[in-house]
């Protein structure tokens, strides 16, 4: 079982110091996929005049810009830094920095036709567009703190972890969250990649994930080996439905979902299409045609 962490305090609109460098505001969009809402974190000493980085501006809300601009009032914002392009994460990225004069650094957006989550609110911001276009490993240094990009795929095929040296700690977007399994959704999400990237981010032993959705995790190592298991469990668990006669994801997933939130089965078919495209690319798994939503499937 995954140790989820699903109670926290906070309240939208309002700046915690959550560590010695870290500042986050919430911003007032919960949901079936964004939890209580989009967090974005304020990286920098909150002493006055202090220089300070800004990951995941968040939605379109005048309030939650409102709230930024309050809490980073009296400092400078250097860059402006996001995960992934989904639209919980990015819009307000623009408005945000013409408002601080901050650039905006970010992985190059995903080709359009590869917009496809099934109009789930992990949708693209259509409009986004990086001043600073991140491919990994890019360094930026501010006052007192230094952000090193890490490129994590799968989730988004875009997506950027940013670790913050100073407190061994990483701003993980949407790769891992602490109160729910990712959605990976192709034909942008990969199931594949995603696995890479979880490997990737264990092997560096993180002693604090701020995801961009609710609370921080802070026993990493345990949480993750967890995370990864699930995902390893879950292509089994496909593996024995293609067994028991299962053709579809949708004889699947009141199956494999039964005690999951009906309104997150259009997500959990996205998964589970994601796991049965890797089955299949793996040869445990065989598709007639391409395979999609619609598609049928049987043990390779």
């Amino acid at each position: 079982m995954i140790p989820f962490v699903r109670q926290f305090d906070f309240a939208y609109g309002r700046r915690d110091q959550v560590s010695p460098l870290v500042q986050r505001v919430i911003a007032d969009n919960p949901g079936p996929f964004t939890f209580t809402g989009t967090g974005t974190y304020i990286v920098g000493r909150p002493d006055q005049g202090a220089e300070v980085a800004v990951i995941d501006p968040g939605p379109t809300d005048e309030a939650h810009l409102a709230a930024l601009l309050a809490a980073v009032d009296g400092r400078r914002v250097s860059h402006v830094m996001v995960t992934h392009t989904h639209r919980d994460h990015a819009p307000l990225a623009r408005p945000f920095a013409e408002a601080t004069g901050a650039p905006i650094l970010a992985a190059r957006p995903p080709a359009r036709e590869t917009h496809a989550s099934g109009g789930l609110d992990e949708d693209e911001d259509a409009e986004f567009a990086p001043d600073v276009v991140l491919t990994g490993g890019e360094i930026v240094a501010g006052d007192g703190w230094t952000l090193e990009a890490l490129f994590t795929p799968g989730h988004a095929s875009n997506h950027m972890a940013f670790v913050l040296h100073e407190e061994n700690a990483l701003f993980c977007g949407d790769h891992v969250m602490g109160w729910s399994t990712t959605v990976v959704a192709p034909p942008d999400g990969n199931m594949r990649r995603y696995m890479a990237s979880l490997d990737a981010v264990i092997a560096r032993g993180f002693d604090t994930l701020w995801p961009t959705h609710g609370a921080p995790i802070t026993d990493v190592g345990p949480f993750l080996e967890a995370y990864r298991a699930h995902r390893i469990e879950r292509e089994a668990q496909i593996v024995g439905r293609l067994a028991a006669g299962d053709r579809t994801i949708a004889e699947m997933v009141p199956t494999l979902y039964a005690a999951v939130d009906r309104r997150l089965w259009p997500a959990a078919s996205l998964s589970v299409l994601a796991h049965l495209i890797k089955l299949v690319e793996d040869g445990l798994a065989a598709c007639d045609g391409e395979p999609g939503l619609g598609a049928r499937f049987r043990p390779a």
